[in-house]
């Protein structure tokens, strides 16, 4: 069938409530940090590999220094983890130093290049990251270091990692406990957070929350939206021992005087979703993502197949997508049979998208062919026969007999355990979307009904969140529903 695709789219101690900034914005924060720790405990340190590399040569151990004398460790090893596996640390509490070993030069040459261009922070401290002399780490059994190993352990148990550079438990640890006397970033909080700000006297923006927020640990996303007339934001950390440091040391508190007062309360989500870097939403990790201005190029192109995928694929499965080379706002979808093309045209001829109608006929081809073998179409074909997602690949598939018409009711299913109704309007009204109701099945919590503010912003929910990653291995299933809440 010929479908005409809109792709111009745009897509510590808890203190009292002192202000994190002066009484009028901008100004700079007056946070204090603490007084440095020491410990004067015996490190040792070989190198491995013949050549010592200066400092900026590359390896897989990396220098950090300046730290905060408070630091916990697994603060430090949270620098490491969005680039890769940490291997191995060494904590200098005396000097404020430490070293990382990266599994990989090539991780370590990631993190390098990233914190060259944003400058992590602990604790309210700006830290440095560089390349060390040394080729590989090897700690002894003194205390600091045997904490050290501990939480490296605990960190790398609770991601399902190795335990220690060769596998199993490190033998610096003499045989101490990996969890003993340590929060477990990933078995404990969440690394996300969701803030309400309230009383907003002064506007604050996506850069106030970041600067705030990214005095306790490095910031990977953001994400800010408007709920019940109240600017909330979802903020990802690398683990929810970070996370859980800057709610404790946040929550209650005011960004300016008497006024912008943060609540702070963990997410049951784990991670977070950006596809654009703009002034709402951002990826600290993915500077290369569009603003989200209409551009032509591959973004539409994947934002087409994206809706063909999903929404076609609610009545249907979706074989072959060919975005037309000399009008690329039409495609070719092919259904897996014309009883389900039939299906598509009915329900979704007339929908809008974004803003646009979508207008699909049936088609004079009986297939979409793919390119010829060393024949190149700039991306404009893609093949979905073997995706895992179609919906009614098995003969009688129950899903045949749930099959609606696009409606501003989705229903959602195979939710965990661990999610709950203000973690799904969350994610729904993330976007910016008006979420009007929302209902859990009476004997089946792994099922939800959810009403959007209109059919359009049902479709884009739909579009946006179907098989989103809920983490505890399951993800997210939408679809239109005909009941109503």
């Amino acid at each position: 069938m010929d479908g005409g695709l809109p792709l111009d789219i745009t897509a510590g101690t808890k203190r009292g409530s002192e202000e994190l900034f002066s009484c009028v914005p901008p100004a700079p924060p007056i946070m204090s940090s603490p007084a440095n720790g020491s410990d004067s405990k015996k490190f040792k340190v070989e190198v491995h590999g013949g050549v010592a590399a200066g400092a900026g040569s590359l390896s897989r151990v990396l220098h950090v220094r300046k730290l905060p004398g408070d630091v916990t460790e697994p603060e430090v090893i949270s620098l490491g983890l969005p680039f890769g596996s940490v291997t191995n640390l060494l904590m200098l509490k005396a000097k404020n130093q430490a070293f990382i070993e990266m599994s990989s030069e090539e991780a370590a040459q990631t993190m390098v290049s990233y914190y060259s261009s944003v400058t992590p922070v602990l604790r309210h401290h700006p830290v440095y990251v560089q390349f060390s002399n040394h080729k590989e780490l090897k700690t002894d059994n003194s205390p600091n270091q045997v904490r050290a190993q501990a939480a490296l352990q605990a960190v790398l148990a609770s991601q399902g990692g190795v335990h220690g550079p060769q596998g199993g438990v490190h033998p610096s640890l003499g045989g101490v406990h990996p969890m003993a006397g340590l929060e477990v970033p990933g078995m404990g909080p969440s690394p996300v957070l969701r803030v309400v700000v309230e009383n907003p006297f002064y506007p604050v923006t996506l850069d106030v929350l970041h600067q705030i927020f990214s005095k306790f640990g490095t910031l990977l996303r953001v994400i800010t939206f408007t709920k019940n007339n109240q600017l909330q934001a979802l903020l990802q950390y690398p683990d929810g021992m970070t996370a859980q440091h800057a709610k404790l040391s946040l929550d209650g508190q005011n960004i300016y005087n008497a006024c912008c007062t943060l609540r702070i309360s963990f997410s049951k989500l784990t991670s977070l979703n950006v596809k654009y870097n703009n002034d709402k939403s951002r990826d600290y990790t993915r500077p290369d993502l569009p603003s989200g201005d209409p551009q032509p190029g591959m973004e539409h192109h994947a934002m087409a197949f994206r809706f063909v995928c999903v929404c076609v694929g609610v009545y249907g499965d979706v074989v072959r997508v060919k975005i037309l080379f000399n009008k690329k706002e039409n495609a070719l979808v092919q259904m897996a049979d014309g009883t389900q093309a039939q299906l598509a045209m009915s329900h979704l001829n007339g929908q809008r998208l974004y803003g646009k109608a979508v207008r699909i006929t049936l088609s004079k081809h009986s297939s979409v062919q793919l390119p010829r073998e060393g024949h190149e179409d700039q991306g404009l074909t893609k093949d979905y026969g073997s995706s895992p997602l179609h919906r009614f690949k098995k003969p009688g598939s129950k899903n045949y007999s749930n099959i609606f018409p696009p409606s501003s009711t989705l229903h959602l299913s195979n939710i965990p355990p661990s999610v709950v109704e203000e973690d799904l309007k969350m994610l729904f009204s993330s976007s910016g979307a008006l979420v009007k109701a929302f209902k859990f099945f009476q004997k089946d919590h792994k099922m939800a009904l959810i009403q959007m503010g209109s059919v359009d912003e049902a479709i884009e929910a739909l579009i946006e969140f179907h098989n989103h990653d809920l983490g505890e291995n399951h993800h997210l299933r939408v679809s239109f529903s005909k009941s109503s809440i």
